[in-house]
This record gives structure tokens, C-alpha cells and sequence, in this order.
């Protein structure tokens, strides 16, 4: 009897399986129907899993995915020696497809943005050190482990599961053919009509190849971006003006930028977090009057959210748009005058006091300090608190005993970044006299401190929000205490939040808004910001003025000397 043809090919075909070995025919063996089931779910989800946390919902995987009709299609046509290649291909795809949505859930969830594939790598080696600051370094390498063999065991599962599904599409040829043919036919229909049975879902599905494509198109356009900030960074009004027209509204004054972590508009407007954090402004702004200081305040819109908060420092001192690392590293190559260089050349002794610099610092070289204290140089001698390796008690303490409180010091423009109040928002300081702070050591006391939750990682919501909002009232009520114990008639301070918080303290969607404050004792100093239209006080209201973050340093250098004007 002649062989059959198609019996013949089959055989002959290494990627098909025998009846015996087929799953979907082995009676004996339920095993086998649960394997191609999990291959057929998990490339499902590799497919129409979304790239945001928020809309990780059964209702989001009611699609059909247009890629995965296009893949079955392209496997049933190819040569046998072809299909196994095409697998193994479609699989890695898909594979390297589901790590990209789960860094993008990563970042959308601390940043509120998506990966930069450009740049973004250089961020992963940060976040391990801020899991070992954290957790402690055990648990951040157990979690850098964790994260290599997920995504090593992604792309091993996604491509077995595209080799069986292949092999089950050809063995059932007949079927899978009139199937894709259908599920086309239902896929062109859904689109015409833009059906969804799920609000916000269509059931007609390209969001896989859309999302490689805005993911394409942003490297094209990280590119273009460096033309157009080398632009910027040759573009600047003040770069040539001499000492003697910089800052001549503050000669004489000492002044203090400090940043406070992650205090943003929600602090002083979310209606969990408002009335305590106003309480703390509200109650510093009447004992800073009694001192004789008077202060104004609006609001800055912050190039970054959730964290990076390098960028917003880059963006308020240099007055450009520092959105991303691309723009960072440019910056830090280049000539661009700070506010730090711009005191630096009318005659201030510059100073940087950065506790969270626990390794070499680069940055440091470009805003060129005259002096800088790091975290070594600071000599802590306390417990950390998560990520703060000192409380910021201890880091206005310094700063005053090592520069501001030497008797006859020059006139001092100060860099100091807060950050108590950096998340994890776990173990937080309690103010303590300023007298008793010495070299930190009392911080081992537990009357000095609130140890929080041991377990970080496996806190609820409530329990984060309570301990950001208990963070930013521990750090503002040092920075206020520090001006009410320490200052004179020549401090000036401007203190703002560098970003708002992650999303899951603000929610996805919050505004990028941060309160900045600037406080004075001579009332000479805010008659020359009169002109601004802040409010008056240490809270900002909901009508106070909003600028662009970048817009600050050449108003600032507008209003307080030199010919240029900007309106």
C-alpha cells in the first residue's frame, strides 16, 4: 500500500510530534493538556498584559492579540527547518517583550514614566544601592538574583512555550488555519466598529507591537534631544557677566538652597497629609515671625516625579530642563554657570552638604563647591534610618558647627539636600534639643527614634502614606527649628521639595508641583521678589503661582542683580 503523503511529511517534519506524543491526544495523561494550556496562557499574557500597574485587571486580557494571529500565521507557512527558527525567535521576542512591561510597571509605579532604553540601564545599579540601604545589602543582592533569574527563566519559559504551541498548530493544521482565519476575520470587525466589552479594552489588540513602537520612537527621539540641548546649553544670558553684577541684592547674606526629599504639592494639599504638614508650617511660620523672619511662597512644576531627584537639583541650578540622564550627563560636560558658580564669582564661599553621597560623587566636580562634606566627611556616628544615612537634625547640626556658626566666616551660599524624608518612609527621627545632637550617637537611644516597621517591603498603603507624611513633617520642622535656633539678620534660606512622591503615596496622574518657600530676616531681600506674586508664609495655597522649575535660576539672578531682564 502506497505511504500517505501527508503521513509521509509529518514524519519528515522535526517540529511535528507523533500521535502518541501529541498533547492533545494522550488521554493517559492530564499532564500534558496542563503544559500547552499554561504555554498558551503565558504567551497570552506576554501579549495583552498592560505596561501600568493600574491596569493590571482581569478585564484587561479580553483582546485578541493582532500579533499573536500574525505569529500562528507565519508558523503554518514556513518550511519545518524555518518554523523551529521562527519559534525560537517569536519566543525570545515575547520574552524580552514581557521584561520591558515589567520594567515599565517599575517605573511607571516609583517615576510615573516609562523605561528610557536609551539610559535607563544606568538607574538599575542605583536602585540596587537604594535596596541595600534599605533592606540591608542580603536582601538587595537576594533581590538582584531574584530579578536575573526571572528574567533568565522568561525567556527560557516563553520560548518552550512558542516551540509546544508551534508543534500543537501544526499537528492540528486543518483546525489552526480556519481558527486564525476566523479570529481575523472577528479582529478586522472589532476594529471597524471599535468594539470593547470592557470599557477602555478594544477587543481588536496591537498594543504589543504600539508599545515597542513608542519605545522605538523614543530612542529616535532621545537622539534628536541632544542636538537640541546642546542649543540650550550654549544659550545663556548671565555665562559672561562679571562677579560685580551677580547677586549684589544679597551681598553679605548667607544663603541656604535646601532641598527637602520628596516634598511635593500633595504634602500641603491631600487632604491626609494637609492638615498635619500645614499644622507644622502653619506653626513655624508664626515662631519664625516672633524671630523676626517673614517668607513667601508658590510652587515649582518638577522635571521628574517619584524619585531622581539629582534631576530637579540639575534643573533649579542651572536653569534647564533636566528631565532624564541624557540630559544630566551632557550637563555635567559642560560650562553651564549654576547659581552656584554665579555666587561662587560675585565672592561667596560655596559649600555643599550632601549625606546622602555614601560614594564618589561626580556631580561635586561640575558645581565646584569650595567645600564639600560627604557622608564620610559629616562623621556620623548614629544608625541609619532605611535609606537616610543620618537624620537631617544632624545635617543642619554639622553645617552649623563646620561653616555657618564660625564667628566672622565669609559670606556662604550653602547646597543641602534634606533626606528624612526619602523613601521608604520607614524609620524616621524625632527632634531632639540641638545641644544633644553632638555626633549622632544619641540616635541609638529609642527615645531618640521611631524604628517603624521591620518588614518594609510588606507594608499597606495606609502604612507608606503615614509614614511620607510623618517624614516631611519631621524634616520641615528640623529646617524651621534650625532658623528659628541659629538665624540672624543675614540668613537667607529657599527651601523647596525636589519631586513629588511616588505614585503610591499621590496616586497615578498627580501633578509634578513641589512648594518652595524662600525666608529672610532683612526685608530688603523680599522687597526685591515683590514682583513674583508669591504668598505670604511657609504654605503655599492652591492659588499661588506655578513656574517651570527651570525658569527659577535666571529670575532669581534677574531680581537679586545684573542688567539682564526677563520679565
Amino acid at each position: 500500500m502506497a505511504d500517505d503523503p501527508t503521513r509521509t511529511a509529518l514524519a519528515d517534519d522535526p517540529t511535528t510530534t507523533t500521535v502518541a506524543d501529541d498533547p492533545t491526544t494522550d488521554g493517559g495523561s492530564g499532564v500534558t493538556w496542563v503544559a500547552s494550556a499554561l504555554a498558551g496562557l503565558l504567551v497570552l499574557f506576554a501579549l495583552d498584559a498592560p505596561h501600568r500597574l493600574g491596569d493590571l485587571t482581569p478585564g484587561g486580557f479580553v483582546r485578541i492579540p493582532l500579533e499573536g494571529l500574525v505569529a500562528v500565521a507565519l508558523l503554518l507557512v514556513l518550511p519545518s527547518w524555518a518554523r523551529r527558527v521562527g519559534a525560537v525567535l517569536v519566543g525570545l521576542t515575547l520574552g524580552l517583550l514581557t521584561v520591558l512591561k515589567l520594567l515599565d510597571i517599575g517605573f511607571y509605579y516609583a517615576w510615573d514614566r516609562p523605561f528610557d532604553l536609551t539610559i535607563d540601564w544606568t538607574l538599575l545599579d542605583d536602585s540596587v544601592s537604594f535596596l541595600s540601604d534599605s533592606i540591608g545589602r542580603a536582601g538587595a543582592i537576594g533581590a538582584a538574583v531574584a530579578v536575573v533569574v526571572l528574567v533568565a527563566g522568561l525567556l527560557v519559559l516563553m520560548t518552550l512555550s512558542v516551540l509546544r504551541l508551534s508543534r500543537l498548530v501544526v499537528r492540528h493544521h486543518i483546525t489552526a488555519v480556519r481558527a486564525v482565519a476566523a479570529l481575523t476575520v472577528v479582529w478586522l470587525a472589532c476594529a471597524a466598529f471599535g468594539v470593547r466589552l470592557v470599557p477602555g479594552v478594544p477587543v481588536a489588540d496591537h498594543s504589543a507591537s504600539a508599545l515597542v513602537t513608542a519605545h522605538a520612537s523614543g530612542v529616535r527621539a532621545s537622539q534628536r534631544d541632544r542636538e537640541t540641548f546642546a542649543a540650550q546649553l550654549a544659550s545663556d544670558a548671565f555665562r559672561d557677566l562679571p562677579g560685580q553684577e551677580l547677586l549684589t541684592g544679597l551681598r553679605g547674606k548667607d544663603v541656604i538652597v535646601s532641598f527637602v526629599e520628596s516634598y511635593g504639592r500633595d504634602a500641603v494639599e491631600d487632604p491626609e497629609f494637609a492638615p498635619q504638614v500645614g499644622a507644622v508650617l502653619d506653626a513655624g511660620n508664626r515662631r519664625l515671625r516672633a524671630a523676626g523672619f517673614a517668607s513667601r511662597s508658590a510652587f515649582l512644576t518638577s522635571p521628574t516625579t517619584g524619585g531622581g531627584s539629582w534631576l530637579a537639583h540639575d534643573t533649579l541650578l542651572s536653569g534647564l530642563w533636566i528631565d532624564g540622564e541624557q540630559r544630566h550627563r551632557a550637563l555635567l560636560t559642560s560650562d553651564r554657570l549654576t547659581l552656584n558658580g554665579a555666587f561662587h564669582r560675585a565672592g561667596w564661599q560655596t559649600v555643599g552638604v550632601m549625606p546622602a553621597a555614601t560614594q564618589p560623587w561626580p556631580e561635586g566636580r561640575f558645581f565646584g563647591y569650595d567645600r564639600y562634606y560627604d557622608a564620610d566627611r559629616l562623621a556620623y556616628r548614629g544608625p541609619t534610618f532605611s535609606y537616610a544615612p543620618m537624620p537631617d537634625q544632624f545635617t543642619l547640626a554639622q553645617f552649623e558647627r563646620l561653616e555657618h556658626g564660625k564667628p566672622d566666616h565669609a559670606p556662604l551660599m550653602a547646597e543641602i539636600p534634606l533626606i528624612s524624608s526619602h523613601s521608604p518612609w520607614a524609620a524616621i527621627p524625632k527632634p531632639i534639643g540641638w545641644t544633644a545632637v553632638g555626633d549622632g550617637s544619641i540616635y541609638h537611644d529609642p527615645s531618640a527614634a521611631d524604628p517603624g516597621p521591620k518588614d518594609v517591603v510588606g507594608r499597606s498603603t495606609t502604612e507608606v502614606r503615614t509614614g511620607y507624611r510623618r517624614s516631611i513633617e519631621y524634616s520641615l520642622d528640623s529646617l524651621i527649628s534650625y532658623v528659628e535656633t541659629y538665624g540672624d539678620d543675614d540668613l537667607v534660606l529657599v527651601f523647596l521639595g525636589d519631586h513629588q512622591p511616588a505614585p503610591v503615596v499621590t496616586g497615578e496622574g498627580a501633578s509634578r508641583d513641589v512648594p518652595i518657600t524662600v525666608v529672610a530676616h532683612d526685608p530688603a531681600v523680599l522687597d526685591r521678589i515683590s514682583g513674583w506674586g508669591w504668598q505670604d508664609g511657609l504654605r503655599p495655597g492652591p492659588s499661588a503661582p506655578v513656574w517651570r522649575m527651570d525658569s527659577f535660576r535666571d529670575r532669581f539672578l534677574t531680581a537679586f542683580g545684573g542688567p539682564v531682564r526677563h520679565g
